[in-house]
Formats: structure tokens, C-alpha cells, sequence
């Protein structure tokens, strides 16, 4: 897998800086994107320390207006992006609440990030992939896609739609030598896992370290198209 040029969304912390270290051990040159400056910069700092090559761009996914600034200045950074993660993503309000209880405007605001914004993304990036005929496109889906778990409906339903874009994605630009995958890395000890369920026990969730591990050996053989489960795939 060409690993030249890597963009990753939400990348400040939990599973997209463990998947910038990994990526980043393996040569690719890359740009994390977050919404905040400071830990993103912290995040770069380290790698950079380690010998990695890794650039710093602050944008907001959910926004449509920061799309094409981030696109540009991540090629104008590192050149045209051969893998795209999309990997940030909203939970809502916390604590989470039933459907009947979810405000619409709630609603809207989970579906652009964690739709709206990686199609857009993946819309500028991919189009520049299919030009150059090669490219993979990762989205960070959920096990809350596939199973009905009371209060998770937002999230739940907005993973559901990125599985199925994924898969779509796939059969309109096979031809064009692109591959799109979805991955569900399972429960990890992450702040976002905590703002969800506050009482779970850290000892029970997946180091996002060891699930960046297990991604990564997917992406070479992975079908375009398809659902993976990072749990099962050994690190």
C-alpha cells in the first residue's frame, strides 16, 4: 500500500494520533487535522521529534467552508493525499438521550460531522486521487451502525449512513483504481468513550495504540467496499 501522503481527521487524540504514530513509523508523510490548535500542534511536535514528517491544519470537517482550504494546503504541505482517514467524529449531546429526546438541530449537527463533512472531504480528495488513478479512502465507522443501542441514535445513524457511503463510494470509483473501506476499531479507552459512558471501565476497552495497529495491517489486502471489525485482525 503507497503510504506517501496521509490525511487524517480528528487527529489530536485517541485513535487518529495513534493512527498518525503508526503510519508515521512506516514513511508516510503526513497532515493531522483537528478542530483545536494547541493538542494538534502538541501532537505534531512529538512526531516530528521521532523523525516523522507531520504537519498541523486546524479546520472544523463539520464546516463546509473549511473543505477546500483544508484540501489545498494538505497537498500544498505534502503533496497530493494517497490516503485519506476519516476518522473525526461527533457523539452529541452527552449525556446521550433517546431519539424522542435528540433536538433536530442536535440531529443535523451529528450528521455534519460525521457525514456531511468526511463526503465533502472525500469528495475534493478523492477526485484528485481518481486523476492520478490510486488513492484509499478510510472511514471510521461504529459497531452503534449495525446494532440499536437505546440513546445512541445520532451517532448511531449517521455511522450507519457512512458504512453505506463507503460502499458507494466503492462501486463508482473502482474503475478508477480507488478503494474504500470501512473500519469499526471497537470500544477504546478514548476521551470520547468516556464522555459516553462515564462509568465503563478503562481495564475492559481496547488501548486506540494497539486498534491503530490492527487497522493498519487491514489496509493492505481490504476489499473495496468492505466493513471491517479492527478486533478481529491481529496487531
Amino acid at each position: 500500500m503507497k503510504l506517501s501522503n496521509v490525511l487524517i481527521t480528528g487527529a489530536s487524540r485517541g485513535l487518529g494520533r495513534a493512527l498518525a504514530q503508526e503510519l508515521g513509523q512506516r514513511g508516510a508523510r503526513l497532515v493531522l487535522c483537528a478542530r483545536e490548535r494547541e493538542p494538534l500542534e502538541a501532537v505534531v511536535r512529538d512526531l516530528r521529534e521521532q523523525g516523522i514528517e507531520a504537519h498541523a491544519v486546524t479546520a472544523d470537517i463539520a464546516d463546509k467552508r473549511a473543505i477546500h482550504p483544508l484540501a489545498a494546503e494538505a497537498a500544498a504541505l505534502v503533496g497530493p493525499i494517497d490516503v485519506l482517514v476519516n476518522n473525526a467524529s461527533s457523539l452529541g449531546p452527552t449525556p446521550l438521550r433517546s431519539l424522542l429526546d435528540t433536538e433536530c438541530e442536535d440531529l443535523e449537527r451529528v450528521l455534519q460531522a460525521n457525514l456531511v463533512g468526511p463526503f465533502r472531504l472525500t469528495k475534493v480528495v478523492a477526485g484528485s486521487m481518481a486523476l492520478r488513478g490510486g488513492g484509499l479512502c478510510v472511514n471510521i465507522s461504529s459497531d452503534a451502525a449495525v446494532e440499536a443501542y437505546p440513546t445512541w441514535g445520532a451517532y448511531g445513524v449517521s455511522k450507519a449512513a457512512l458504512d453505506h457511503l463507503t460502499r458507494i463510494f466503492a462501486a463508482e470509483l473502482g474503475d478508477f483504481g480507488l478503494r474504500f473501506i470501512a473500519i469499526d476499531p471497537g470500544e477504546m479507552n478514548t476521551v470520547m468513550h468516556r464522555d459516553a459512558i462515564p462509568d465503563a471501565d478503562p481495564a475492559t476497552l481496547a488501548d486506540p495504540s494497539d486498534v491503530a495497529k490492527r487497522i493498519v495491517s487491514l489496509l493492505d489486502h481490504a476489499r473495496s467496499g468492505s466493513r471491517l471489525v479492527a478486533s478481529g485482525a491481529a496487531a
